[in-house]
């Protein structure tokens, strides 16, 4: 027997999957994931192009993730406003050394 999740776990990868990245993205950017999306899907019509949607399911995915986390919005917000000193520099203590 394996225990399961009774309930949400937060955000569940679920690949490139276009109806999936839909819905793991914030309403706000809904909108225009459908629009590039609708985009890519034109261009693909022509063969020499088809790689635009792949990419383009790639770098929403990792948006859609990005979203998911907590502190996104103020992080973007910090950034836009050049708040630099709410960044900190992280670096493993691995690394220690060697950047």
């Amino acid at each position: 027997m394996s225990a399961q999740p009774v309930g949400p776990v937060g955000f569940r990868d679920s690949g490139e999957d276009p109806a999936a990245i839909f819905e793991a993205l914030p309403p706000s950017h809904r909108a225009h994931f459908r629009a590039e999306y609708d985009e890519a899907l034109e261009a693909a019509h022509d063969l020499a192009r088809f790689k635009q949607v792949q990419t383009l399911l790639r770098q929403w995915r990792l948006r859609a993730i990005a979203y998911a986390r907590p502190g996104d919005e103020e992080a973007v917000q910090d950034a836009l406003q050049e708040r630099a000193a709410m960044f900190t520099r992280h670096t493993p203590p691995e690394w220690e050394g060697r950047v």
